[in-house]
């Protein structure tokens, strides 16, 4: 609905704020969840195909959790988070009694009890305001060591309002190459409609 005066931050309801688990409770709750592939999608399970041993690996606004539950599978140790106590229940019965650390928690909250090797992207950081990006570029060098990757989807064009918002590449950049060096890029070809033609695959690796 439009508005002729429009409703700053600060004044909306929790539920029409994406940095508020509200907002998203009422979409998994009404079944609204256009991000939700429904699968594992393809270069993630290429990537995992390529790796020598399991990686401890965080997952953080998992949703539905699909990639936690291949990861299970394959007895890679694996954390699945979410500040939605309704994407958790989703999770929850996507991964069944799969071994997987499922945790509703926030993110910039959250405390590792292992160090990680991995941290798995789809759908979060466009997820998130941009007020909080400079956030999320900080957590998520806090959180992998030297060497730790950070691998997955990057919703990559000019859409302002969202969620999804996108991110420009220079942007990206500026988030992550203080703390990491890109090793790989390339287009998407399995993308979900809702972001069709502008998601990039992307591999960071945490410099020392």
């Amino acid at each position: 609905m439009t508005q002729n005066i429009e409703t700053s931050p600060a004044e909306k309801s929790a539920d029409q704020r994406p940095e508020h688990p509200d907002f998203w409770c009422k979409r998994f709750g009404a079944g609204t969840t256009p991000w939700d592939a429904g699968k594992v999608p393809g270069d993630f399970s290429a990537f995992v195909d390529r790796q020598r041993a399991p990686l401890r690996t965080l997952i953080p606004g998992c949703g539905s959790a699909w990639e936690a539950a291949r990861l299970a599978a394959l007895r890679w140790p694996v954390t699945a988070l979410d500040f939605s106590p309704a994407a958790i229940e989703a999770a929850r019965a996507v991964l069944g009694d799969a071994p997987v650390d499922l945790v509703c928690a926030d993110f910039f909250q959250w405390q590792a009890p292992n160090p990680l090797d991995l941290i798995y992207e789809r759908a979060f950081l466009c997820a998130l305001p941009r007020k909080l990006w400079d956030d999320w570029g900080r957590r998520v060098a806090e959180l992998l060591p030297t060497g730790g990757l950070l691998a997955g989807y990057f919703f990559v064009c000019d859409q302002l309002k969202g969620p999804p918002f996108g991110i420009l590449s220079e942007q990206l950049d500026a988030l992550l190459q203080p703390a990491f060096e890109r090793i790989e890029d390339r287009p998407v070809a399995d993308s979900i409609p809702v972001f069709a033609g502008r998601e990039r695959w992307q591999v960071w690796r945490r410099k020392g």
